[in-house]
């Protein structure tokens, strides 16, 4: 049945695309990456403009699967989706809200799950869009540079996309969440405590 509808979609060329990405942000258990794929091989010289056209119609979704995780709770994700995926997404949830999306965004487990879910936990919408921002452009046009650039060559290349842009991007993250986490760190302890105030105005006070 999903494939009926690719295949439907695929005959809108880069609007197909849009209406496949927004609704892989939503609901549609399909990810973009199997429209974007042939539709990139057809035509290799709009490859940049596919992964333009998905990477925006998926920026314009988040908020919608966040809205519907916010509104409708956990369980809308069980009814449609993998437990094993669910599950998956709430234990990097767990760990970190952060990594869990742009980690997210690499990985086999469709978007959509971290958008609802974001909204399900109440994640702040704005962080949820910031670091899909970053994710899925990186997804949308590794791919569309790939076909851009190798033309219909890059076929063979696409299918370990994925696993290359996780073994490269995730260490980055990490090093990027160690570092925002040590800066944290550091924020905090200069920054004097109320009852480390309270005793300083107390010592102004009693040598006036």
């Amino acid at each position: 049945m999903f494939q009926n509808l690719i295949d439907a979609l695929m005959q809108f060329g880069i609007w197909g695309l849009f209406i496949h990405s927004f609704a892989d942000a939503i609901f549609f258990p399909i990810p973009a990456f199997f429209l974007q794929v042939p539709l990139s091989l057809m035509q290799p010289s709009n490859a940049l403009w596919l992964a333009t056209a998905g990477y925006v119609a998926c920026l314009l979704g988040t908020p919608i699967g966040y809205l519907i995780g916010k509104l409708l709770g956990q369980s809308v994700l069980h009814k449609f989706l993998k437990k094993s995926w669910v599950d998956s997404a709430t234990r990097m949830f767990q760990k970190s809200g952060e990594a869990a999306i742009l980690i997210g965004s690499f990985t086999p487990i469709p978007f959509k799950v971290f958008t609802i879910l974001s909204g399900c936990l109440n994640y702040p919408l704005w962080r949820l869009l910031a670091y899909a921002a970053f994710g899925r452009a990186v997804k949308f046009y590794a791919i569309g540079l790939l076909f851009y650039s190798y033309g219909r060559a890059a076929e063979g290349m696409v299918k370990d996309i994925s696993l290359y842009i996780a073994a490269i991007a995730i260490p980055l993250i990490v090093i990027f969440l160690l570092i925002k986490k040590r800066i944290a760190k550091k924020k905090a302890s200069q920054t004097p405590s109320p009852d480390a105030e309270g005793e300083s105005d107390e010592r102004i006070t009693g040598n006036m």
